[in-house]
C-alpha cells in the first residue's frame, strides 16, 4: 500500500487534541488510532508493537544483518491541531494539477489559489491531496505516520538488510505534551528522527525556545453611572498590557530566526480578564528577555493600578535542540545524503515551532526533524503532494537500510 493510500484512511478519524483535558491522551480517538496502528504493525510483522496506558505506540524490528550501526528510531504524532476542525475530513486528490485555482468546495465557494499560496506552482503536473475547505487535512502529522508505516511494509516485503529499527507514535504533540510520557529507554533507539516537517526536503535541527504566558488582570466593577474614580476595568488594563508589547514582534510580522509573542486567547469582563500568550525565540538570550518584558510590564501596571492588579504566570515548554544535536551532526549529514540519493534537495532551516524531537533531544534521544511533504498545516487550505510522500518514503528507506544501497 502506498503512503498516500494509508494517509487517506488515517485522516478520516478525528484525532484533534484538547488542551483543556489534562489526561493523556487528551481525546479518546487518539487511543483508537493508536490501537489501529498497533494492529497494523503486528500485521506487518512488528511482533513487539504495543500501546501503553498513555496512548504511546512503540515497536521495533531487530537487526537482520551483521552491522555495528546504532539503533535508529522514527517518530511521528497521532493528534492534529485544535487550531482548525479535524472532524469530518473529506479528502480528495487533484490529479495532474494544472497550476490554476483549485475549487475545494463548490457549494461553499471555497477556492485555493496559487495567488495566495504560491507554493502550489511548484507542483504543476503532480497529484495533490486536499480537503473540502471546511477542515484541516491532517498531514501534520498523519502523513509522517503513513510514511513510516509504508517504510515498515517495504522493509518487510523486500527483505531489506538493516540494523535495529524503532518506531514510535505519540499523542498530544500539538498541545505541547507529546514527549511528556515518552519512554526513551523502552523505545530502544540511540538516535531518532521525527517525521513531522513541511515541504519536501526540509531538514531541521534548530527550533524555537518556547514558553506560555498567562496574564491575569484583577479589576473592580461598579455601575458605570457611578464609576468615576472607582471602577478599575480589567478589560482595558488587559488591552493596555497588550499595547505595551512591541507591535511588530507578532507572527504576522516575523520570519526565519525572528521571535515573537502571540496573543492567542483573551476572555473576561471588567472584574477579571485573562490573556493567554505563547512566547518564541531561537536565541535563548532573546527568549529570556521576552519573558522578562512580561514581568516588567506587569510591574509597571501594578505601580499604576495597585499591587496585585496584574499577575503573570510563565511556563517554559521546550528549548532549542541545536545544542543537543550538534555533537551528533552525522545525523544531519546522513539525512542530507539520503535525500540527495532520493533526488530530493535538502533544505536546512530553523523550525518556527517545535516538535517532539526538541523535547526528546533534551531527554537523551538526539532527534532532528524530517519533512513529510505537507503545506499549510493547521488550516483549511492544507495540502500534500502524493509524489512528495513517495519521495519521503524513499528517504526513510535509505536512512533505515543503508546496507541495501551498498
Amino acid at each position: 500500500m502506498k503512503a498516500s493510500e494509508r494517509f487517506l484512511q488515517y485522516v478520516l478519524l478525528d484525532t484533534t487534541s484538547c488542551e483543556e483535558n489534562p489526561h493523556c491522551p487528551s481525546t479518546p480517538n487518539q487511543l483508537t488510532f493508536a490501537n489501529r496502528l498497533v494492529e497494523a504493525l503486528h500485521t506487518l510483522g512488528v511482533e513487539d508493537a504495543r500501546v501503553d496506558e498513555n496512548g504511546y505506540v512503540y515497536g521495533s524490528l531487530p537487526a537482520n544483518c551483521e552491522t555495528d550501526a546504532p539503533a535508529l528510531g522514527f517518530i511521528s504524532h497521532m493528534d492534529t491541531s485544535p487550531d482548525a476542525s479535524g472532524a469530518g475530513v473529506k479528502p480528495h486528490i487533484v490529479k495532474n494539477y494544472d497550476g490554476g485555482d483549485i475549487v475545494l468546495n463548490e457549494k461553499e465557494h471555497i477556492v485555493m489559489s496559487p495567488a495566495r499560496y504560491p507554493t502550489l506552482r511548484d507542483y504543476v503536473g503532480q497529484d495533490l491531496i486536499v480537503t473540502d475547505g471546511t477542515t484541516l487535512l491532517g498531514a501534520d502529522d498523519k502523513a509522517g505516520i503513513a510514511e513510516i508505516m509504508t517504510l515498515v511494509e517495504e522493509i518487510q516485503r523486500d527483505k531489506l538488510p538493516h540494523g535495529k529499527l524503532c518506531f514510535g507514535f505519540t499523542p498530544d504533540e500539538e498541545i505541547g505534551r507529546g514527549a511528556d510520557l515518552f519512554d526513551v529507554s523502552g523505545f530502544g533507539a540511540q538516535y531518532a528522527y521525527t517525521v513531522d516537517g513541511g515541504k519536501l526536503g526540509e531538514l531541521e535541527y534548530e527550533n524555537f525556545n518556547a514558553a506560555s504566558a498567562t496574564v491575569t488582570v484583577h479589576g473592580l466593577n461598579i455601575h458605570p453611572g457611578d464609576a468615576k474614580n472607582k471602577m478599575k476595568n480589567a478589560l482595558l488594563i488587559g488591552i493596555q498590557f497588550q499595547n505595551m508589547l512591541p507591535a511588530a514582534e507578532i507572527p504576522a510580522c516575523t520570519e526565519g530566526y525572528e521571535g515573537f509573542q502571540h496573543l492567542n486567547r483573551m476572555s473576561g469582563d471588567e472584574e477579571k480578564t485573562v490573556l493567554h500568550y505563547i512566547i518564541r525565540d531561537h536565541d535563548r538570550q532573546k527568549f529570556e528577555a521576552k519573558k522578562d518584558r512580561f514581568l516588567r510590564i506587569a510591574a509597571f501596571l501594578n505601580a499604576e493600578y495597585g499591587e496585585g492588579t496584574v499577575e503573570v504566570e510563565l511556563t517554559d515548554s521546550y528549548y532549542n535542540m541545536k545544542e543537543k544535536i550538534e555533537p551528533y551532526y552525522f545525523l544531519i549529514e546522513n539525512a542530507k545524503q539520503a535525500m540527495r540519493k532520493a533526488s530530493v534537495e535538502p533544505r536546512i532551516q530553523p523550525i518556527r515551532g517545535g516538535t517532539d524531537g526538541a523535547r526528546l533531544s533534551y531527554m537523551g534521544l538526539p532527534c532532528p526533524n524530517l519533512s513529510t511533504g505537507g503545506h499549510n498545516a493547521h488550516g483549511r487550505f492544507e495540502y500534500i503532494p502524493v509524489q512528495s510522500m513517495d519521495a519521503m518514503v524513499h528517504v526513510l528507506r535509505l536512512l533505515a537500510c543503508p546496507q541495501a544501497e551498498e
